[in-house]
């Protein structure tokens, strides 16, 4: 097998894949050592046309390949999209319309996030030869089995969409993705933007000194990884963020001191820069700090029970639609109906309301019950008797 090398063979290919209602994509990425992902290889196959293209080919311009990912007229077939989105995203490449089969396989019964193997062993009834699973896809030559390994991710995913599809179409649940998978191609969750970077943690403390501090070390830490093409982590660990927050050392000494930060790390290069940025920080906190609407948790041991009572109903709705309850609600869904009959969460909206969500308000209600039987919960009606008329 010989992957497409040159900027001419690629647009050959592309033209293979206008007019097509899908093109299957997968990509071979690292990452482990860089904040930007390295691109080694993409993958991409039609029921008539599939090849393999080297990106990092000399001269190669990958323009005609991105461009197919920006045709609104081919849906793109992706499993476990999110970080192949992502890199095609930096490219300027968006791939849109969108179908991910690993959620496509939630909402048509095959468990929550299932892999991309177990997905093709039960749809396909095809066992996947995993003896290239890792190759270190930035070395050049690829051997004809890599090739055929990486290659098969996107054969294979071909085949599956259009099974998806259909089962999903005959079962009345293809809406129930459509949401999900436009998500997906949100711009806002690939969002690199230092000052943004701490919406991707979780703030422990709501003050304004705390929370300016907060958002200026992120987003040092964010601009300095993106500059010298490093990952968050080895310039900076989360839990450092929330210390130096909580403590705001301003001078090396206290910065020292603390538990999370690197020995010596005062007097590295990152040193003065990160005081600088804590010290811009708390020129004006109260203007810096960004604002956190507060999460309703449950605030009550009886709230925390009905929390407990929805997580049952969930798995015993998400068992009779045959879906993943993932899919459905997650556990802060659950917290918020707990607390506000109207909260917004796409738990009580649209088909997932009907799924689930109005049940969850008939339970608050004491309007369903739940009952063991035998090694299965059912959800019943609660029949409530009449109020006795008061004596005249």
């Amino acid at each position: 097998m010989t992957p497409i090398t040159t900027t001419a063979d690629l647009e050959a290919f592309c033209k293979q894949l206008k007019g097509q209602e899908f093109v299957a994509v997968d990509t071979e990425f690292m990452r482990e050592t860089t904040y930007w992902p390295k691109l080694c290889l993409i993958q991409a196959a039609t029921p008539t046309a599939e090849a393999v293209i080297d990106p990092l080919a000399e001269g190669i311009d990958l323009e005609p390949f991105l461009e197919i990912m920006r045709d609104r007229s081919i849906l793109k077939v992706f499993h476990a999209a999110r970080q192949d989105v992502e890199i095609f995203y930096n490219l300027k490449g968006m791939p849109e319309p969108l179908f991910d089969t690993q959620v496509a396989g939630m909402a048509a019964g095959f468990g929550e996030q299932i892999a991309y193997d177990a997905l093709v062993r039960q749809m396909l009834k095809i066992e996947l030869d995993k003896s290239s699973r890792f190759t270190d896809w930035a070395r050049r030559p690829l051997s004809e089995a890599q090739l055929t390994y990486a290659l098969a991710d996107v054969t294979h995913l071909a085949r599956l969409y259009p099974m998806l599809h259909a089962r999903l179409e005959k079962e009345g649940r293809y809406a129930w993705v459509a949401d999900d998978m436009k998500g997906l191609t949100d711009p806002a969750n690939y969002d690199v933007e230092p000052e943004n970077a701490w919406k991707r943690l979780k703030p422990r403390r709501h003050t304004a000194k705390y929370l300016a501090i907060f958002r200026g070390v992120a987003a040092w830490r964010e601009r300095t990884a993106q500059l010298r093409d490093q990952p968050r982590g080895r310039i900076l660990k989360d839990e450092a963020i929330d210390e130096i927050a909580t403590q705001a050392p301003t001078d090396p000494d206290a910065l020292e001191r603390l538990r999370s930060v690197p020995k010596g790390f005062s007097g590295s290069r990152f040193g003065p820069e990160l005081l600088a940025a804590i010290r811009e920080s708390l020129k004006d906190p109260e203007a810096y700090a960004p604002v956190i609407a507060k999460t309703r948790a449950p605030t009550s041991p009886a709230a925390g029970a009905v929390v407990e009572l929805l997580k049952v109903l969930l798995k015993a709705r998400a068992e009779d639609a045959g879906v993943a309850s993932k899919l459905i609600a997650t556990v802060s869904d659950l917290e918020l109906i707990a607390n506000d009959d109207n909260a917004d969460t796409p738990a009580l909206t649209g088909w997932r309301r009907e799924a689930f969500g109005a049940d969850a308000l008939k339970l608050k209600r004491g309007e369903l019950g739940l009952v063991l039987d035998g090694t299965r919960v059912r959800v019943v009606e609660v029949r409530r008797a009449p109020r006795a008329a008061e004596a005249g």
